[in-house]
């Protein structure tokens, strides 16, 4: 059910209140009738990612949450207490994809569901649900994948059906600051001595026009068969949750 969009000028764009007050005035626009269960997906614009290498001593998710915490402070500095994490899950001896959110963003998207008679399904960083929702388009050994949602691409490279790298940065929404990016990330391949990955990319705002391949690199987009409703962004976004 598409309940259309806000827009809060106002705020900055990585305002999670912001984010928070929207999902409020939404719901609020729901017959109760008509309430059911509620999946959430969260901008990468909120979230930091980071892999988080294998380690045979750890045997619990308290003990995973503790190792994620000294791996994201490595990167990204003191987390403190302030930050949920989510893992995917992850074969032996191989790195896990880790994201954390802000927590207080977590309590006011469950506090806001709650509150107006919806059953909170699920909280979904925006990477994971949509690398879920291509996995099967994707090879099973080397790729990069990409995620540019507006103002922000996401990158996640698998070597040897391992992750290998991911990061998330700020960028221009063009196909050439896409075919820029998809460049570099070639360059950087190299230096580690590996060969160019193909590529894969998701553009929910760019529906027709997509990057020619740059520096000898396969690009192969990434779409979802949607309705006419899918001319808004957040809309395409939104559906890449399962």
């Amino acid at each position: 059910m598409w309940l259309g969009r806000v827009d809060n000028k106002e705020e900055a764009r990585s305002s999670w209140l912001a984010a928070t007050e929207a999902l409020t005035y939404l719901l609020e626009q729901v017959p109760s009738q008509r309430k059911s269960e509620l999946c959430i997906l969260v901008s990468n614009h909120f979230i930091r990612y980071c892999l988080l290498p294998w380690s045979e001593q750890i045997d619990s998710l308290r003990e995973l949450k503790s190792y994620a915490e000294i791996c994201f402070e490595e990167i990204y500095g003191s987390l403190g207490n302030e930050w949920h994490f989510r893992f995917s899950p992850q074969a032996s001896g191989q790195d896990r994809l880790a994201a954390a959110m802000p927590a207080a963003l977590i309590a006011g998207l469950q506090q806001s569901a709650n509150d107006r008679g919806w059953r909170l399904r699920s909280i979904q960083p925006y990477l994971m649900a949509a690398f879920n929702r291509f996995a099967n388009a994707l090879p099973t050994q080397d790729f990069l994948f990409i995620l540019a949602e507006p103002k922000r691409s996401t990158l996640l490279l698998a070597q040897s059906g391992h992750w290998s790298h991911v990061r998330s940065l700020s960028s221009i929404d063009s196909d050439q600051a896409l075919g820029i990016l998809i460049a570099r990330e070639t360059e950087l391949q190299a230096l580690d001595g590996m060969s160019a990955a193909p590529v894969y990319f998701h553009a929910p705002d760019r529906v027709k026009a997509f990057p020619i391949p740059i520096c000898g690199v396969s690009t192969y987009p990434l779409s979802l068969p949607l309705s006419e409703a899918s001319e808004d962004y957040l809309y395409t976004m939104a559906m890449a949750v399962t």
